[in-house]
């Protein structure tokens, strides 16, 4: 019982790791995890009195936790059961398939990350690209439910608007983004993850998918969370706001309880004097396809000269960026005045009033009036400004008045090569030119329907 038994080195040191390793992850780890849960629930708690929207419990829930939770509900499971017998395979391996699903679906979510790193890191870079210009998103959140859930709907200017939609709430709510595939890049998409966001394939055709979707998208909805969607499903090609895709629409009216949570639809137009993408997507347009081909190389180039510029203070920035917000639409109220509407009519009221608040930048009234004509260009500008002024539309020029905001719009167009230094357009630089121009020709269309 007492003699020794000689042991290998080697042997000795795995010994002692396994048991280092069981006395860490059944003793330590779990004291550990309960002391830095207690400090974030508290945190969480201050952080929720200052909040107009506050972090739920659903959203702060482990996300193996709510992966169970959806691929365990009821409506999942019928799902499930209805493609095992369509494929026919068994209901195990369809249930995997949904499971599969759940984890690329849920997001986590890390209140330190986000408003500790996210929202700073949001702050900083839009202020180092953009002078930032917003609408009173008091006044549009005014008067709506405490207990609502909020979702923000937004035209899809750049993959800038996720930045600077991050700032634009970042005292009032976390905001949880439906992103599309580009964004499931490692370890970019641990972030992305980790701030809350969903991952959606768009466009796929792939039935138990789809239903897996909808109900997290349902429960998410139904627990509060207030979210941020895009219904144009992309980026804007021509600089309009286009028509809605229904997905997510189509989901949150099917799961809605008018006797539960009321849904309120907060429209947000978004504009750029430089969107960044603005080359990929003319040129996308004129393809007439939405497969972006971005040159490596030429990325990385556009990166190292920013980072120059901001290392050498020569960088002035790209102009403006805005956002403005428009009339609140409660699902509930839509449904008591239209109790047989489709989400398709809902899509149509969102999308017109999201065009119809998206800003007026100097860039876009200065594009504008050029494919009037170059002479006299401070006159149709400032006579293009007062037709959209009498309209209602949103206008963020300089404050120095409309022969600023004409120069101030005049020097980044030319600085873009869009035109040229006497002001006259560049035949090659056509599509940007209408690019910029399309925001303000919409309002006025608008204005005519």
């Amino acid at each position: 019982m007492t003699q020794n038994i000689p042991v290998p080195l080697w042997l000795l040191i795995l010994i002692l790791a396994f048991a280092a390793t069981s006395f860490a992850s059944n003793f330590l780890f779990p004291s550990v995890r309960w002391f830095f849960r207690r400090r974030i629930e508290r945190w969480v708690a201050r952080l929720n009195e200052r909040l107009d929207r506050k972090i739920d419990i659903f959203k702060l829930a482990e996300r193996q936790d709510r992966i169970a939770r959806l691929v365990y509900d009821p409506q999942v499971l019928a799902a499930v059961t209805e493609h095992a017998a369509e494929a026919g395979i068994p209901p195990s391996v369809a249930f995997e398939e949904a499971r599969q699903y759940a984890r690329e679906i849920v997001p986590g979510f890390s209140t330190t990350l986000y408003f500790g790193v996210a929202i700073r890191l949001a702050k900083w870079l839009t202020r180092r690209l953009y002078r930032v210009r917003f609408g009173k998103i008091d006044a549009a959140l005014q008067g709506i439910d405490p207990q609502a859930t909020v979702v923000f709907v937004m035209n899809h200017r750049s993959n800038m608007d996720y930045v600077l939609v991050t700032w634009l709430v970042s005292g009032r709510a976390s905001i949880s983004y439906a992103v599309g595939e580009w964004a499931r890049v490692w370890p970019f998409s641990r972030f992305i993850r980790a701030l809350g966001a969903y991952f959606i394939r768009r466009g796929s055709k792939n039935t138990l998918y789809r239903r897996v979707l909808a109900r997290y998208v349902q429960m998410a909805t139904a627990e509060g969370i207030t979210q941020a969607i895009f219904p144009e499903g992309g980026l804007s090609l021509d600089g309009r706001v286009g028509p809605a895709r229904l997905g997510l629409l189509s989901y949150m009216m099917a799961g809605f309880d008018p006797a539960g949570r009321d849904v309120v639809f907060v429209p947000v137009g978004l504009n750029y004097d430089r969107v960044l993408e603005d080359g990929i997507l003319t040129a996308a347009a004129a393809s007439g396809t939405r497969r972006f081909r971005v040159n490596p190389f030429s990325a990385v180039w556009f990166g190292a000269l920013a980072i120059l510029r901001f290392a050498f203070l020569r960088f002035n920035g790209f102009g403006t960026a805005a956002a403005a917000f428009g009339q609140p639409i409660s699902l509930r109220d839509h449904l008591q005045h239209f109790p047989e509407a489709a989400p398709d009519a809902l899509g149509e009221k969102l999308m017109a009033s999201i065009a119809r608040v998206v800003p007026v930048l100097p860039v876009s009234l200065v594009a504008a009036a050029v494919q009037e004509g170059q002479d006299g260009l401070v006159e149709r500008a400032s006579a293009l400004a007062d037709r959209l002024s009498a309209l209602g539309a949103e206008m963020k020029f300089a404050p120095q008045g409309i022969e600023a905001t004409v120069q101030e719009g005049l020097a980044l167009l030319i600085a873009r090569g869009i035109l040229a230094v006497d002001g006259t357009p560049i035949a090659a630089q056509h599509a940007l030119l209408a690019f910029y121009a399309a925001s303000v020709q919409q309002h006025l269309i608008l204005s005519s329907t």
